[in-house]
């Protein structure tokens, strides 16, 4: 029976993450970026594909238990057996140079026989490497890949059916550590760590860390274990935060989409921001300001909505034939066509960034306006023309209703700039013009006064849930008589049992694609937000808890949500809807400490 999404867990080193299955499996690592090929790929494929389980000989389910250790990305797993009871823990320790994947057996009570077994399969599942022992080590090697597995104490290892197997017997406060360490092939082997160092170093960092938070309401563990997650998400060198840590998990089991996520989106970017300084991260708020700010450098006619971790452009988009998908939902793909989509909402997104970066006061840069007055000016030129809107659809360009009202927070947060520094250059009358005629046009086309709700796009009957955005940027205010029809239209028309799709995907008139999809959580955010912002805060705080609950037994989240069969949907963890959950959580608490 394949594993649900929500049977994994995540550990990382903040350049790449790895995802453990309760059976006690690593079962997707990508080396040595998030965006690299994986040299474990049993999510998306079989066992042949690559994966390293480490569990008691005899078990052949799910474990007794697992849990992170309080405020830390380590993760320890337990198994009560007939014999006795054993822990794992799995851990990645922030690299010096080389990343190495932490696995310690610890035995509890009893005499448990442990089981390791590690098939190493590099570029996505495709290569079986050489393997060789050298200097107590097994070393693996195929092209530009070599790892290096060892353990403290040794124990014996052998080759089978194309991977490395070793048994062993652990009793009460007997520990048999694992190691394995990835360095380019061409490259000597890296120094080595001390395993029990590194998980004592990477429990107290972790904990500093989270004592950050400046949450401090009634769900804080719930808040700090998204933030958390957030930063495992986060590819350190440079600040970037990727949407995800897998790709081609399925929105629609069995169906076609599924889209490979490990690139920085900059539609999170506002968003991301706003969590981040909220609850006390200004240095990474500082960080992922300073990749966005590398990554949109250029020409503004060549934005795109995505870059690589860091900042590069180019994203092909190609299928894995050897895949079979995650239970079976094929294509794999890895790439992500579309980066060359036109999508006008993202210069919105950026301007507001930039915005709300300069009013918490941080460092600013000679060129950063500069930059912000280049992209409005090629914004002033462009915004009438059709985009494919904020989920990139793979249909027809329409004049989607969310662009535009980016459009109008591109121009406004501009003019509320020139308006707080007048000493900046600008055009300040010429940009007011455009904030008001942009907002004319959304509110005579893209609203529908007999049903009093904006709509998906000009002229279009569909509806979307980025239209719960509308009051939160200040297009209109939350009181105002439309944002309220619109509240209430959007959570009539797509709701899915007491959840939000992100939109109407009947026959792929919107999108072009066949097939449906789950409850979209960040969607489900923006309306218990809504919610608060008109009034209702008894509604959204019950959403926000059940949202809350959706995420599985060690507090992650993945983008979609399947309210019949009750299980997560889509890549997994979700950047998105854990920044959606701290911002949520965050409004709450505000709006009960003023009260």
């Amino acid at each position: 029976m394949h594993p649900r999404i929500e049977d994994y867990a995540l550990i990382g080193d903040e350049q790449t993450a790895a995802l453990v299955s309760r059976d006690g499996s690593v079962d997707w690592l990508c080396l040595p970026r998030f965006d690299s090929g994986a040299c474990f790929a049993r999510l998306l494929g079989d066992e042949d594909n690559g994966h390293w389980r480490l569990a008691p000989r005899d078990a052949t389910g799910p474990c007794t238990r697992r849990a992170y250790r309080r405020d830390t990305l380590v993760l320890d797993t337990e198994w009560d057996t007939p014999e006795g009871s054993v822990r794992v823990t799995d851990l990645m320790p922030q690299r010096d140079h080389a990343p190495d994947l932490v696995r310690i057996v610890e035995g509890l009570s009893g005499r448990v026989t442990m089981r390791s077994t590690l098939r190493l399969r590099f570029d996505y599942g495709s290569v079986v490497p050489w393997v060789r022992r050298s200097d107590g080590h097994r070393v693996a090697v195929a092209g530009p890949d070599s790892a290096w597995l060892r353990s403290e104490p040794e124990v014996h290892t052998w080759g089978e059916d194309f991977g490395t197997h070793a048994e062993f017997t652990v009793g009460p406060g007997e520990t048999v550590a694992f190691v394995l360490t990835w360095h380019p092939s061409h490259e000597p082997r890296p120094a080595l760590i001390d395993p029990h160092e590194a998980l004592a170093q990477s429990v107290e960092d972790w904990r500093a860390w989270a004592s950050r938070c400046r949450y401090d309401g009634p769900y804080r563990d719930t808040v700090v274990r998204s933030l958390i997650t957030l930063k495992a998400l986060t590819y350190q060198p440079t600040g970037g935060i990727v949407a995800a840590a897998t790709t081609s998990l399925p929105e629609d089991p069995g169906g076609v989409r599924n889209w490979d996520y490990r690139y920085c989106w900059l539609r999170d970017s506002t968003l991301t921001l706003g969590a981040l300084l909220a609850a006390g991260y200004r240095d990474e708020a500082e960080a992922w300001r300073n990749w966005l700010l590398r990554a949109v450098a250029g020409a503004p006619a060549d934005l795109q909505i995505m870059y690589g971790v860091a900042g590069e452009r180019r994203l092909p988009e190609f299928e894995l034939p050897w895949l079979s998908g995650f239970a079976g939902s094929a294509p794999v793909r890895i790439g992500n066509e579309a980066v060359g989509q036109r999508q006008l909402d993202v210069y919105g997104e950026v301007l507001d960034s930039l915005w709300l970066a300069r009013r918490a006061g941080l460092p600013s840069r000679p060129h950063i306006w500069s930059l912000q007055c280049t992209l409005l000016e090629f914004l002033r030129r462009t915004w009438r023309e059709p985009d494919e809107g904020l989920w990139e659809v793979r249909g027809r360009r329409r004049h989607f209703v969310h662009s535009k009202v980016m459009v109008w927070v591109a121009a406004d947060r501009a003019v509320r700039t020139l308006e707080e520094d007048p000493e900046l250059p600008g055009d300040l009358d010429g940009w007011r013009e455009l904030r008001d005629e942009v907002h004319r046009e959304v509110c005579e086309k893209g609203y529908d006064p007999d049903r009093n709700t904006f709509t998906q796009s000009y002229g279009s009957a569909e509806l979307d849930a980025a239209l719960l955005l509308i009051p939160r940027v200040g297009f209109l205010p939350a009181d105002d008589p439309r944002v309220l029809g619109t509240v209430d239209a959007v959570r009539a028309e797509l709701d899915e049992h007491g959840l939000l799709r992100r939109y109407s995907t009947d026959a792929g008139t919107v999108d072009g694609l066949p097939g449906g999809e789950g409850a979209f959580l960040v969607c489900s955010f923006w309306l218990a937000d809504a919610l608060h912002l008109t009034g209702r805060t008894k509604e959204a705080r019950a959403l926000f808890e059940r949202l809350a609950g959706l995420a599985n037994d060690v507090g992650l989240l993945s983008e979609e949500y399947d309210p019949v069969a009750g299980r997560q949907l889509g890549n997994f963890p979700q950047a998105f809807s854990h920044i959606g959950l701290v911002g949520t959580a965050l409004a709450l608490h505000a709006d009960e400490e003023a009260g």
